[in-house]
């Protein structure tokens, strides 16, 4: 399996970088006219140091200058491993030190001391430089690294040098290029009859000659046309490689330093975003709350300001300080990316770290936000996602993958191993405290509306869905109403109500309602004008339209015409009487006789019995259906 690394060099103006890496490649990197005339480096150099089967390594010559640390930070942000090279006439500079710490901060671990120049002093002096170095090292991710002395132009101590880094690459672990592809662009340019070419380190993933690709954060949809690595032509490249990559159709101006090339839709576009920062050891300047400061991360360049959560200020820390970076421009980013933070002015560098959580919210100030910031920062995989699922409610596997900074296939094994997370729809997940908490609201409210309107056949399924579709998916209210049927509701139609409830007159007037349905049954056939009983019970007009139309629905009464209503058991049973003792028609005569009714009562009931539909009118006589 073929493994990519970048080594990059780092150190003050005018020590031998560029010198070294032609040494080692026998490239020289400074190919611009500026560069050649200044002998300075200004932009970033790229060179491949060695080309196996099994290993690819490139070196990238950053610039020294304090005037080009930007493209210092952009350049080392995709390195695995840094040679310091320190000038044997000067020893440890200015600019050093601060490469040191941006190294530092940007969380790369390895690293090999080249001191260069050693023709320019004696052998005593190389001796007080080098334990120059090992005290200003000490402390730094440098302290223990293995220190060479070389001479660029006769080649003394190079192949030694070489045969280091390849050494110490076979210790670290590749960059990953299972999923989607990652490529922060760091240099764009055109070519005649080609288009437009951006280069860049791939951080993770690969690269496919002809596949479709987007620029973000601006999200301009392009496609793979051409690939080369160091220009060699390839129809593939992975994680780890310098991959130039011809996009048609694009103009140089519709792009910009800083943004990145993907292959999927499953990264974060943010602009505010929660962090671990370490501060530098020396500040020139009080860091305050809120203060503007300049965001490298990849290779992008963003104005923000940095938010505080448990401070109003910073004069010097040397603890980790978990706060929030809130950007003008949106970057693309994920957890764990390392960033460099520095003053726009005056300029210097104040500090870097990693991001704990790409989308940052926003949080008040006080201990409770640090705690929340902290249980982020330790959370394992596992915990991640569940934290997402608890936060959004629900997420597509792609959100997930998103949103956690995982891989797909740590999040489908996350899935797989996890009890508590449902897949309630296709690719779409919830955690199961989501589902008890929904199904104790939806059981609330399925309450709270049985006790209010006890008369209802329940609540209208489209009103608890619009409802609920604030806090939660409608597909995900749509599971839990499924799920909860039987055991815990009961869907009757377009209504839902509780497993046991039954529809009933509101229990604050059943007793006065009961005595008007007791005297209007002890009335039988010849009852009264139905509201006569209701006000004899003290029941107002506008409660009692309300009862006459729930006992008329629950079949406890039955409505003869607009004034009578007979108990609906007192009718039934009048009804069963007239039926048995007539043929398939008969008339109202008949039915006065059988009933024992006078026309006042038999006509109504008649009516009755037409508009119900027990009989239909066939001149004089009816007739039995």
């Amino acid at each position: 399996m073929q493994r990519n690394f970048t080594v990059g060099m780092a150190g003050h103006i005018d020590h031998g970088k560029t010198s070294l890496t032609k040494a080692l490649t026998h490239i020289d990197t400074d190919t611009l006219k500026e560069e050649k005339e200044r002998e300075i480096t200004i932009e970033l150099g790229f060179a491949p140091l060695l080309q196996t089967e099994d290993l690819h390594i490139s070196i990238v010559d950053v610039p020294g200058h304090e005037k080009f640390i930007k493209r210092m930070i952009a350049g080392v942000a995709g390195i695995d491993l840094v040679c310091l090279v320190v000038a044997a006439d000067e020893g440890v500079m200015p600019q050093t030190k601060e490469h040191l710490e941006i190294l530092d901060f940007l969380g790369i671990k390895g690293g090999i001391v080249v001191i260069t120049k050693i023709d320019k002093v004696d052998e005593t002096f190389t001796e007080l430089v080098k334990e120059e170095i090992r005290l200003e090292l000490e402390s730094t991710i440098f302290s223990n690294a293995p220190i060479f002395l070389v001479n660029n132009l006769t080649g003394d101590g190079i192949d030694q040098l070489k045969t280091m880094i390849i050494e110490e690459m076979k210790k670290i672990r590749p960059r990953d290029s299972n999923g989607a592809l990652r490529l922060p662009i760091d240099s764009i340019f055109s070519v005649k009859g080609q288009g437009t070419v951006v280069r860049g380190t791939i951080y993770e993933g690969k690269v496919k000659e002809g596949e479709t690709l987007w620029i973000l954060p601006k999200g301009i949809e392009t496609r793979a046309r051409q690939i080369q690595v160091h220009h060699q032509k390839r129809e593939i490249a992975f994680a780890g490689e310098r991959t130039a990559i011809n996009l048609p159709n694009l103009s140089k101006e519709n792009l910009t330093r800083g943004d990145v090339v993907v292959s999927s839709h499953d990264f974060v576009i943010t602009d505010v975003i929660d962090v671990s920062l370490k501060m530098v050891d020396k500040l020139e300047y009080l860091v305050k709350q809120r203060m503007p400061i300049l965001c490298y991360i990849g290779t992008a360049e963003v104005l923000g300001r940095i938010v505080f959560f448990d401070r109003k200020e910073i004069e010097s820390e040397t603890n980790e300080v978990l706060c929030q970076l809130r950007l003008e421009k949106e970057v693309v980013t994920k957890r764990g990316d390392a960033f460099i933070l520095r003053r726009p002015s005056p300029q210097e560098t104040i500090g870097g770290g990693w991001v704990i959580d790409p989308n940052g919210q926003k949080y008040r100030f006080g201990l409770q936000t640090i705690e929340v910031l902290q249980q982020k920062k330790e959370g394992n995989h596992v915990d991640r996602v569940f934290r997402l699922l608890l936060q959004h409610r629900s997420l597509s596997l792609s959100a997930l993958v998103k949103l956690s900074s995982l891989q797909k296939k740590e999040v489908l094994r996350i899935i797989q191993e996890t009890k508590d997370l449902i897949a309630y729809a296709e690719e779409t997940f919830c955690h199961r405290m989501i589902l008890e908490e929904m199904k104790e609201a939806i059981y609330d409210d399925l309450l709270a509306s049985e006790q209010k309107y006890s008369m209802r056949r329940g609540l209208d399924k489209a009103v608890l869905i619009q409802k609920m579709s604030d806090i939660f998916p409608k597909k995900l209210i749509e599971y839990v109403l499924h799920i909860g049927e039987e055991d815990i509701w009961v869907r009757e139609g377009a209504y839902i109500h509780t497993k046991n409830f039954r529809p009933s007159i509101p229990k604050s007037w059943e007793t006065r309602v009961k005595r008007a349905l007791e005297a209007l049954r002890k009335d039988e056939l010849h009852v009264k004008w139905l509201h006569h009983y209701f006000e004899a019970q003290g029941i107002p007009e506008t409660e009692m339209k309300a009862f006459i139309h729930f006992l008329r629905i629950e079949k406890k009464l039955i409505q003869l015409n607009a004034q009578y209503d007979l108990d609906y058991d007192v009718f039934m049973q009048a009804v069963e009487k007239l039926r048995n003792e007539t043929n398939s028609q008969f008339s109202v005569g008949d039915a006065k006789s059988i009933l024992g009714l006078s026309r006042k009562y038999v006509i109504p009931f008649l009516e009755g019995l037409d508009q119900i539909g027990y009989t239909k009118r066939v001149g004089n006589m009816r007739e039995w259906k």
